[in-house]
C-alpha cells in the first residue's frame, strides 16, 4: 500500500516591494534583486512602481554591465499580485504607480511623496488581504515627505499607523551573526534617555521573544540587554538607569520565563566571543542599536519590523542620493530583506496550518 503523503501547503503569495524615494537606488537595486532571484532562491516578489522609471533604471543597470538586453525584457507589468508568480522568471513584475514628475536620480521632489507613500500603503493592503505574504520597503527620504506633510518619525512607525491600533511596533536590525532592537527608535538623544521605562523596555523585549519564536524559530529566544551609561553605569558611579530602570525590567522578564541577562557595558558586549552568548540585543537608543549592525554587515544588514500582523522587512541603508542612476548601487541587503520575508512568511504560513498542541 502506498503510503500517504501529507498535504502539502498552498504556495506563498507574491511579496509586495515598495518603490521608495524615486530619486534614490530602490528601483536599480530592485532589479538586481531580481536578475539574482536564481543565486539566492528568492521567493516571488513585485515591485510597485512607475514603469517608465523601471524601465530607465534597466537601462542603466544593463549599459553598466555592458549588456543589450532590452528594458522591455527585463520587466513585466502586472494588473495584480497574483500574476506576480506566473511572471517571475520573465521579468520583474511590476504593479503600476504613477509618479507625479519624472523623477530624476539624486534630485528629491516633493511632488512625488503620494506615490512613495501610496506604494507603502497599497503594500500592506495587499498583505492585509492575503495577496501579498510580506512587505519589502526600499529606501524613503523622510525629509522631503515631512516636508510635504508626511506627520510620522518615520517608515516603522507609518506601518503601524495603518495596520491600526494595538500593536507596538519593535525594530529588528539584523546581520549575519547579530540582531539588535532599540528601545527608543527615532528621537533625539536627550529625549530619548529622557523617555527611557522600565516598562517601555519590558514591553520591546517581550514583542521581541515572541516575535523570533513565531517567525524565526527561536524557543526560547536569548535577549542581552545594554546598559545606558558607560560601564554599564559603573555600580552608580557613572549613572543610575541600569539600577533604577533597566534592571527592574530585567527581572519582570524574568519572572515571565524569559532568557535574559545584563545590563552588560555596550562597549564590550558586541565582539565575536560576547555574540555567541545571546539571540538578539536589547539596546537602549538609536545609535547604540545601529552601530554593531552596521559596522559588522552594512551591505547585508537589514530592517525587521516585529510585533505588526503583517511581516516587514527592509534595507539597513538609506536612498543613496549621491549614486542613483550610475547602476552602481549594491543590492546585496535588499537581497537579505526579501529572502528574509519570504522565510518568515514561510513560517507563518505552516503555523497557521499547524493544529495547536493539547
Amino acid at each position: 500500500m502506498a503510503a500517504t503523503r501529507p498535504p502539502q501547503p498552498p504556495p506563498l503569495a507574491p511579496i509586495a516591494m515598495t518603490m521608495g524615494e524615486p530619486a534614490g537606488i530602490g528601483v536599480e537595486i530592485a532589479l538586481k534583486a531580481w536578475a539574482r532571484r536564481a543565486a539566492y532562491n528568492l521567493p516571488p516578489f513585485y515591485l510597485i512602481a512607475d514603469p517608465a522609471q523601471v524601465r530607465a533604471a534597466a537601462e542603466t543597470v544593463a549599459k553598466r554591465r555592458r549588456k543589450a538586453a532590452s528594458a522591455s525584457r527585463t520587466i513585466c507589468e502586472i494588473t495584480a499580485p497574483g500574476e506576480a508568480i506566473e511572471s517571475f522568471e520573465r521579468g520583474l513584475p511590476v504593479l503600476p504607480l504613477a509618479l507625479a514628475e519624472a523623477a530624476e536620480p539624486g534630485k528629491l521632489n516633493q511632488a512625488n511623496a503620494p506615490a512613495v507613500l501610496g506604494a507603502i500603503e497599497t503594500a500592506v493592503a495587499h498583505v492585509q488581504s492575503g495577496q501579498a505574504a510580506a512587505v519589502v520597503t526600499n529606501p524613503i527620504q523622510k525629509s522631503i515627505l515631512h516636508a510635504a506633510g508626511f506627520a510620522h518619525p518615520g517608515h516603522t512607525e507609518y506601518l503601524a499607523a495603518l495596520c491600526g491600533g494595538g500593536h507596538l511596533p519593535v525594530m529588528m536590525l539584523s546581520c549575519p551573526g547579530l540582531r539588535t532592537v532599540p528601545v527608543t527608535i527615532h528621537q533625539p538623544l536627550a529625549e530619548a534617555v529622557a523617555s527611557l521605562s522600565t516598562e517601555m523596555i519590558v514591553q520591546c523585549a517581550a514583542v521581541t521573544a515572541a516575535a523570533l519564536e513565531r517567525d524565526l524559530g527561536f524557543a526560547p529566544a536569548r535577549l542581552a540587554f545594554a546598559g545606558l551609561n558607560p560601564h554599564a553605569g559603573e555600580a552608580g558611579d557613572l549613572g543610575s538607569e541600569e539600577a533604577d530602570i533597566i534592571q527592574p525590567a530585567i527581572e519582570q522578564l524574568r519572572a515571565r520565563g524569559l532568557a535574559v541577562a545584563g545590563p552588560f557595558a555596550a562597549d564590550s558586549m558586541f565582539h565575536e566571543a560576547a555574540r555567541q552568548k545571546y539571540d538578539v540585543a536589547i539596546c537602549m537608543y538609536h545609535d547604540q542599536a545601529l552601530i554593531p549592525v552596521k559596522t559588522l554587515g552594512f551591505e547585508a544588514g537589514i530592517n525587521v519590523t516585529l510585533g505588526l500582523p503583517i511581516i516587514r522587512t527592509s534595507p539597513d541603508h538609506g536612498t543613496a542620493l549621491d549614486i542613483a542612476g550610475q547602476g552602481r548601487a549594491n543590492a546585496m541587503s535588499l537581497i537579505s530583506a526579501v529572502a528574509h520575508a519570504g522565510l518568515m512568511a514561510r513560517r507563518r504560513t505552516r503555523a497557521a496550518q499547524d493544529p495547536p498542541a493539547e
